[in-house]
């Protein structure tokens, strides 16, 4: 809803650092299709940044979402370029590593990603319509043993991913308010759930509204924010 408002609660002090030898940058990612990224996407990540006390949020801009159709996808370039333009100012970064990772599910992409970045401590955040379908996804349970899960409340999603079965299995792991997660893969598992005030923008809407969206984006000198690699204007 624009305009809304954050509300405070307990997921708010819900996951808080300690002091101890586990220094490297805490950052969040976000995974999606970003077709086009909005400004529902930014604001989910800053909300989450605060609760978390994360130091960045990297938006995995997917190639292809295999649970998601082909049709009305626009190129990665364009998707990327407005995923760059909507995280401006702000600490987040918006990248296409999955393409030079070469993969293609998001557990093989995390574990590339740790190994790559093995300074870096990580909490993997989606949305309360994943969760609902979490357990479609290739070897979830492997993805909460790999880093602590944020779960971020959606409108119309929230009863449906209680009620799944991937929280049936997670619900041990759930974080009480005052434990802290480290964001190292020896804390996980480790499931949070955040609540704010809902914010129904949707890049569905939007495509709706602007088919032609992708054409106006300009993608020249496009560099990934993670890699600093050029990006070309292939629709891969």
């Amino acid at each position: 809803m624009a305009g809304a408002r954050f509300r405070a609660g307990p997921a708010l002090t819900a996951l808080t650092l300690p002091a101890g030898p586990l220094t490297g940058p805490l950052t969040g990612l976000l995974g999606g299709s970003f077709n086009p990224a909005h400004g529902g996407h930014r604001r989910i990540s800053l909300f989450a940044r605060a609760a978390l006390g994360l130091d960045e949020v990297w938006w995995l801009v997917s190639p292809g979402n295999v649970l998601k159709p082909a049709a009305g996808m626009a190129p990665l370039a364009a998707r990327l370029a407005s995923a760059q333009a909507m995280s401006r100012n702000a600490p987040i970064r918006a990248t296409a590593i999955e393409q030079e990772l070469g993969t293609r599910f998001t557990v093989d992409t995390l574990r590339a990603i740790r190994r790559r970045f093995p300074r870096r401590r990580f909490v993997w955040i989606m949305g309360a319509d994943n969760l609902a379908q979490f357990q479609r996804w290739k070897d979830w349970r492997g993805i909460a043993r790999e880093m602590p899960i944020a779960v971020i409340a959606r409108p119309g999603y929230d009863a449906a991913a209680l009620a799944s079965p991937a929280m049936a299995w997670l619900r041990r792991w759930r974080q009480r308010p005052g434990q802290f997660v480290s964001g190292a893969r020896r804390s996980a598992p480790a499931l949070t759930i955040l609540r704010f005030d809902p914010d129904d923008r949707s890049a569905s809407a939007i495509r709706a509204a602007d088919p032609e969206w992708a054409s106006r984006i300009p993608v020249a000198r496009l560099r990934d924010a993670v890699t600093h690699r050029p990006i070309g204007r292939g629709k891969s």
